[in-house]
């Protein structure tokens, strides 16, 4: 492990809180949180479309993000953590329940209902899944979600809102029913933080940013800053609505330090996806979005992958190699970068829960493991399951500079193949050694290739064909009808 560093109101809804004492967590010597006094708590910020490349601390040349950079000086950099997905929905799918979520026939955002029809999607994630959220508030946590949900889409106005999976307190976009303004997330979850110490009580809160996901929704003030650096407009705006989030991440960041709760919260940064990019040139317009609001659109979108191929849609790392921040005072070391530790979305849940002492259902069996061992740095071998995902390819394999064409996904050990389902192409990559894709291997490797797809194909037999109806909403059946 390195221990070098790279350069560097409110529309919330109340749900009744379950009775009962609060729970205090006793443990040996030998767990790795004897030392605390009271179960931590937990800050999980997921960002969109916010890519590898995108931080101080990253290298980025022009962008400031100070607080996320602080975060990264005292706590560890996990340069291998990947989403299940290279768009959001299917990411958050698998932060919330721990599962590829292909299991719930989820590859791809979800939409209006026409659109999730005719790529076989349900309409919203299934309320009967196993959830982060419940498994944490069963074991003592008072839970919350500010930002964006997208676990469904505000053009479906019977979806379900987040309480039913298992918050105790929301405000969203990108859900059912009144939106929450974009730049409302920090002060919703800090009222959340000082609730939950009030009522002294451990928390778990989801501060989904949109940044910086299209529309752009830039203030004048955060374009001053990069006024000098002689920028166009839309680097400028990318970097001004970057800025946005960091500052609003700090402000958390220091509720945490001034209710003298830091040393017992866990903060995990992080990113549903890499960074949009325009096909060629893109006119700097506005446009509009019905969630969010108007707002400069992808004409905007400059984020960078720091050489990882392909952006957000693809499963090559530029799509789905993210940023992925952890600290726990005395827990997790502080200014390192670990660049060994493969880590994943679905273990979130898992190594959640294990931090919680939460326990998981019987009748449920995580797709992730828990990674609290390898937080700590107490462990540094491959991981013991398989990765795997799916996607609807959009493009030809055969096409130069293509990253879309790729419909399945494996990552085991230190082998990544990319398969097209219509041709049978494939490309294999040693991803421990070559992290930026740039030697494929498949045709020196065929032995390889051979055990991957066959552990790819009993994965694949393994999903549903269609998604279950009761997810479906009442605009859908009766557009049957």
């Amino acid at each position: 492990m390195k221990n070098s560093r790279l350069p560097h109101r409110i529309l919330t809804s109340i749900a009744l809180i379950s009775a009962g004492l609060l729970c205090v967590h006793t443990v040996s010597a030998a767990d790795p949180i004897a030392d605390s006094a009271t179960k931590p708590n937990i800050l999980f910020i997921f960002a969109d479309d916010w890519g590898w490349g995108d931080l101080g601390c990253h290298g980025h040349p022009y962008v400031q993000t100070p607080n996320i950079d602080r975060l990264a000086r005292e706590g560890t950099d996990f340069h291998r953590f990947t989403v299940a997905s290279g768009v959001c929905s299917p990411s958050r799918t698998a932060a919330m329940t721990g599962l590829f979520p292909a299991r719930f026939n989820i590859d791809g955002h979800f939409a209006w209902v026409p659109s999730n029809a005719k790529r076989n999607m349900p309409d919203w994630l299934d309320t009967d899944a196993t959830t982060l959220p419940q498994l944490l508030r069963s074991a003592g946590y008072t839970t919350a979600h500010f930002g964006k949900w997208h676990l469904s889409n505000d053009m479906i106005p019977d979806s379900p809102t987040p309480m039913e999976y298992g918050y105790d307190r929301y405000g969203a976009f990108n859900c059912s029913g009144e939106q929450m303004p974009v730049h409302e997330d920090a002060d919703n979850t800090i009222e959340f933080i000082e609730s939950a110490v009030d009522d002294s009580r451990p928390f778990f809160v989801n501060l989904w940013v949109h940044e910086p996901h299209t529309p752009f929704h830039v203030i004048p003030k955060y374009r001053w800053r990069y006024r000098d650096q002689n920028l166009d407009e839309a680097d400028e705006i990318y970097a001004a609505v970057l800025s946005h989030a960091d500052d609003r991440i700090g402000e958390v960041l220091d509720a945490l330090d001034r209710l003298s709760i830091a040393d017992n919260t866990l903060v995990i940064f992080s990113s549903d996806n890499g960074p949009a990019r325009a096909k060629g040139s893109a006119e700097l317009k506005l446009s509009y979005d019905t969630a969010t609001g108007a707002g400069y659109g992808i004409g905007a979108s400059k984020g960078i992958t720091q050489g990882r191929k392909g952006y957000k849609a693809a499963l090559f790392e530029g799509g789905i190699n993210v940023p992925f921040i952890a600290r726990w005072p005395g827990k997790i070391a502080e200014n390192t970068i670990d660049d060994r530790l493969m880590i994943s979305a679905v273990d979130l849940l898992p190594t959640f829960c294990e931090i919680a002492d939460a326990d998981l259902p019987t009748q449920y069996a995580p797709d992730g493991i828990s990674q609290l061992a390898g937080l700590q740095g107490r462990s540094v071998t491959g991981r013991s399951k398989p990765l795997f995902w799916k996607m609807s390819g959009r493009g030809n394999p055969e096409q130069p500079n293509s990253f879309h064409w790729v419909d399945y996904c494996i990552v085991d050990q230190d082998w990544k193949l990319l398969e097209d389902e219509q041709t049978g192409y494939v490309e294999l990559y040693n991803i421990t050694n070559d992290p930026k894709e740039q030697n494929d291997l498949h045709t020196q490797h065929p032995e390889i290739v051979a055990g991957l797809r066959e552990k790819l194909d009993a994965w694949k037999a393994t999903l549903p064909e269609k998604p279950d109806a009761k997810n479906f909403s009442s605009l859908r059946r009766k557009s049957k009808s």
